[in-house]
C-alpha cells in the first residue's frame, strides 16, 4: 500500500481524488496515521453536505464524528490507480512508455518520453509508480 507520506505529497502536487467505492484513505493528524479506511456502500460513503463533498460514517458507534470533508482525508490509491494516473499525466507525450521492473531488492518504474528516460526506484510498485507520478505532477 502507498505510504501516507507519499500520498500527502501527491495530493499537495495536485493529484485529484474522484471518490469511488472501495477506495482507501487515511486521516492524518488525528492520531490515526497508521489506520487505513475504505469507502464502502454500508458504513462509509461520500455525500454532499452544504455543497461540499464529504465522507460520512453510518452505523459505526466507535466514531466520534459524523463526517469529514474529503479535503481532510488522504487518498491512498491502489497500484492500478497510480499507474492510470501516471498514464493520464504523460498521455500528452504520444511516444511515452511506462514499464515496471521487479527485482529482489527493488521495483523500478521507467518512463520514457521522446526526450528523456526516467527511472523511479521504490520498495514496491506502489512506491515506484507514486514517485514517478509525483515527479511528473511537479514538472
Amino acid at each position: 500500500m502507498l505510504s501516507l507520506k507519499l500520498a500527502k505529497q501527491l495530493k499537495e502536487a495536485g493529484l485529484v481524488w474522484k471518490t469511488a467505492v472501495n477506495d482507501f484513505f487515511g486521516l492524518p493528524d488525528r492520531d490515526m496515521d497508521d489506520r487505513v479506511f475504505v469507502l464502502a456502500d454500508m458504513q462509509t460513503q461520500t455525500d454532499v453536505f452544504k455543497g461540499w463533498p464529504v465522507i460520512t460514517f453510518h452505523g459505526a458507534s466507535e466514531w466520534a464524528l459524523d463526517y469529514i470533508l474529503t479535503t481532510e482525508a488522504i487518498w491512498l490509491p491502489t497500484e492500478t490507480q497510480l499507474r492510470q494516473a501516471l498514464l493520464d499525466v504523460v498521455s500528452s507525450e504520444p511516444s511515452a512508455t511506462i514499464q515496471l521492473f521487479h527485482s529482489m531488492q527493488e521495483t523500478v518504474c521507467t518512463v520514457s518520453t521522446s526526450e528523456e528516460t526516467f527511472n523511479f526506484r521504490g520498495k514496491d510498485g506502489f512506491e515506484a509508480y507514486g514517485l514517478a507520478l509525483l515527479h511528473f505532477l511537479t514538472q
